[in-house]
């Protein structure tokens, strides 16, 4: 008898979910809206994605839940959702009371970097940093196959921390949602890399007008890009220092910037503490289905025999 396991992505505009065989193979996908600062009627909502992907699949299955903040251990709340109806809200209590059986949850990011790490682009390699670069900059690790969670349940998240060796017209950096200035993300981020192209003259452009502009043989955007990759590369040359990863793959919108997985290896050695870096960079082999599929491998294959 196949057991089946379902993933669901909770972002704040859709709510994805799939199922998947157990050999890992995608049988079913469904989206819905968010029912954006409804906490009730999120919780309802993916009790009906549940349920009808049970019935269609004919089996009851397990159940692992991506989210966009982490839930505190001491005690069940979300803690740091950028959909914040959820913040300070028992969750996982919630959820498993709607569904009348355990479910597993873990940050999104923790999510795209284990799905990439089970059958994606980092498969069969110890240690893998999945990095996030879109609306925000976020991060998971996954160590033989297994999330760093963290003591504080923060493992992964580089993207707030200090942009590394920062120059002169880099300090002491923008300001950033969480109080400070000059985190990675104001740099790194979609809206970062727009602001930075503002700054230096560029206009209004978003990543991907920025992208094409450089294509086109724009001066303005291509210097704006060759920052972007520079920044980049600092900032993980410092997770490599850290964390020695045999893989690191991007994921989210700025992932597609095919240019980064060359240009930026070429430039992160002059900041690694070591005389050859052999972690690889690498674009996503899951694409917009590593959010779900990792939520599923949220329960490996062994415990559902």
């Amino acid at each position: 008898m196949t057991a089946f396991r379902i993933g669901i992505d909770l972002g704040g505009s859709k709510i994805e979910a799939a199922a998947l065989d157990q050999g890992g193979a995608m049988r079913l996908r469904r989206r819905i809206p968010t029912p954006a600062g409804d906490y009730t009627g999120t919780i309802t909502a993916i009790a009906g994605l549940v349920a009808g992907l049970e019935r269609e699949i004919g089996a009851r299955a397990s159940v692992g839940i991506g989210i966009p903040g982490t839930i505190v251990a001491a005690t069940g709340l979300v803690k740091n959702a950028n959909s914040t109806w959820l913040n300070r809200q028992p969750l996982s209590r919630d959820v498993e009371a709607a569904l009348s059986r355990p479910v597993r949850f873990a940050n999104d990011a923790n999510c795209f970097a284990l799905s990439e790490a089970i059958d994606g682009a980092g498969a069969g390699q110890d240690t893998v940093f999945g990095v996030i670069l879109g609306t925000g900059v976020g991060g998971g690790i996954v160590i033989g196959g297994r999330i760093l969670v963290g003591a504080n349940a923060i493992a992964g998240e580089w993207g707030h921390n200090p942009l590394p060796a920062p120059r002169l017209d880099e300090w002491p950096g923008p300001p950033c949602y969480c109080g400070r200035s000059g985190c990675i993300e104001t740099f790194l981020s979609g809206p970062g890399l727009a602001a930075d192209h503002r700054r230096h003259g560029g206009g209004a452009m978003e990543s991907a007008g920025i992208a094409a502009g450089a294509a086109a043989g724009d001066a303005a955007c291509r210097a704006t890009l060759d920052r972007y990759a520079e920044r980049l590369a600092r900032a993980l040359a410092g997770v490599v220092n850290i964390l020695d990863p045999d893989v690191i793959v991007l994921g989210g919108g700025l992932s597609a910037l095919a240019f980064l997985y060359d240009e930026v290896p070429r430039r992160w050695g002059r900041h690694v503490f070591s005389d050859r870096v052999a972690t690889r960079l690498l674009p996503p082999m899951r694409g917009d289905s590593s959010g779900v599929r990792g939520a599923a491998w949220l329960w490996p294959p062994e415990e559902l025999a």
